[in-house]
């Protein structure tokens, strides 16, 4: 294609966070106009920094990125902000369109439609779902009509229904779109390039062709590289033993070692790097609290006790108060909890973290341990390491957050965990083993979540649906 249907192109782009290891080095690739692009990589490789980069909230280094001229971005994040939670559904999009002073209504009312999300436009945005609040920033970022859409992991807190909708919107959309995501099967449907970025050597990888296709096109490429330099370092070796009985006998036999070490340097030159898999956090255990007594009675909307071994899976659509349940029990309003129970909770947007402590801090506030190598060991199992373990958490990734709640929880020893969606933000990579982790805990366990593949690996789940009816309407 020609460069003039380039929109977006990052020239040797290097990024670092201070008082961190880099992020990018040297980043080269181009975004053509009406292609849609997943963005892929281990968690802090650098995904989220991309975005930012191109809204220009961060400046590289060294290097450049290049927009086209008058190029309109639209940005839907992955959370909320927290800034947003007390205005009503109006005044969030009048952040959007500062500029419109009349007919904003209407243009609103389109495009909730578009993300097929229905609200009062005077609905406070705490007061939405999970799901809502992730249609509601879609929304926020289209409303604009953005030239390049960036969407920072669209499917999270979605429903069936809801990734549905997405994904036929995705598919029909004819302006450039930049998407990052674990899902794979989402992304497979109208991805027509892949990013690859990766966090053990900083550098980018450019790809072509659907989902599927490029991670089978890099598996190959890295067992080719990886045959390749075996080869070459099998090679290096035999010349090295050869130059050690040839060394120092003649002039001649000196001049053949030299010559071989010219071509052992050469060859040392051309190993590539290669490309390491994404980590995978190692399997892991839960400590269960001991014996305390009783465990918890929940009162509404149904009266059941649960026990030692327990899981309950609650289910429902977007905007049928999950959540909100979870959050009724966790507060006592909808269950009576033993007060010596110690609850481990996983929330949709990390409010049980305080984002201003460091990783570390808040291992060791929660821990029943406060040895010192019993938080780097719980910290390291779910690769926070070096400098994530002793920055604030506001600096980690969304991906960062979640493995920092899983290691939070083998060092707190809960008697009960409440896990709302505890898959969000997390590589697809790490599931199996949190999902083995919970089925090897002990005690009983509240769950909320729209992964089926995730679901579909607890056993002896028992299931409570709500379901809309008189006494709860959609308002």
């Amino acid at each position: 294609m020609a460069s003039d249907n380039v929109v977006i192109r990052f020239d040797n782009v290097s990024f670092e966070y201070p008082n961190q290891k880099v992020i990018l080095a040297e980043a080269n690739f181009n975004v053509r106009k009406n292609s849609i692009v997943t963005i892929m990589g281990q968690n802090g490789a650098g995904k989220s920094t991309i975005f930012k980069l191109i809204l220009g909230i961060l400046k590289p280094q060294s290097g450049k990125v290049h927009l086209e001229l008058g190029t309109k971005i639209g940005s839907a994040e992955q959370v909320m902000s927290p800034d947003n939670l007390e205005l009503d559904v109006l005044h969030y999009f009048k952040k959007a369109l500062p500029d419109l002073e009349y007919g904003i209504e209407g243009e609103i009312v389109k495009i909730l439609k578009v993300v097929n999300l229905d609200v009062p436009l005077t609905k406070q945005i705490k007061q939405l779902s999970g799901g809502q609040k992730a249609r509601l920033l879609l929304a926020y970022a289209l409303i604009a009509n953005p030239d390049v859409l960036l969407l920072d992991e669209p499917t999270n807190n979605l429903d069936a229904v809801g990734i549905g909708h997405l994904t036929t919107f995705l598919m029909n959309y004819e302006q450039t779109c930049l998407v990052i995501s674990h899902d794979a099967d989402f992304l497979n449907c109208f991805t027509d390039g892949v990013l690859n970025l990766d966090v053990h050597t900083h550098a980018t990888e450019q790809f072509v062709g659907n989902y599927f296709d490029v991670v089978e096109e890099m598996t190959a490429k890295l067992e080719r590289d990886r045959l390749l330099n075996s080869r070459l370092q099998k090679s290096i070796k035999d010349r090295f033993e050869k130059v050690n009985k040839l060394g120092g006998k003649s002039i001649v036999m000196s001049q053949m070692a030299r010559r071989i070490r010219e071509d052992i340097e050469e060859d040392r030159g051309a190993i590539v790097d290669v490309r390491l898999e994404d980590k995978t956090i190692p399997h892991f255990s839960i400590p269960n609290q001991e014996y305390v007594g009783s465990i918890i009675k929940i009162k509404k909307p149904i009266e059941t006790e649960l026990v030692k071994g327990s899981r309950l899976l609650i289910k429902g659509p977007n905007g049928i108060g999950k959540s909100t349940l979870l959050k009724a029990i966790l507060d006592g309003k909808a269950a009576d909890i033993n007060p010596k129970i110690r609850i481990g909770y996983y929330s949709q947007d990390f409010s049980e973290l305080d984002f201003e402590q460091t990783a570390y801090d808040s291992l060791l506030n929660i821990s029943q341990s406060k040895r010192r190598e019993d938080i780097y060991a719980a910290a390291g199992r779910f690769l926070l390491t070096g400098d994530f373990l002793h920055n604030k958490i506001s600096s980690l990734s969304e991906g960062q957050k979640g493995l920092l709640c899983y290691a939070r929880f083998t060092l707190q020893k809960p008697g009960l965990l409440i896990l709302d969606e505890p898959t969000n933000h997390i590589n697809f990579r790490h599931i199996p083993v949190i999902a083995d982790a919970i089925n090897k805990y002990e005690g009983p366990v509240i769950l909320v979540s729209h992964l089926t593949d995730f679901v579909d690996k607890i056993k002896n789940l028992k299931e409570l649906e709500l379901k809309w009816n008189q006494d709860r309407q959609k308002s």
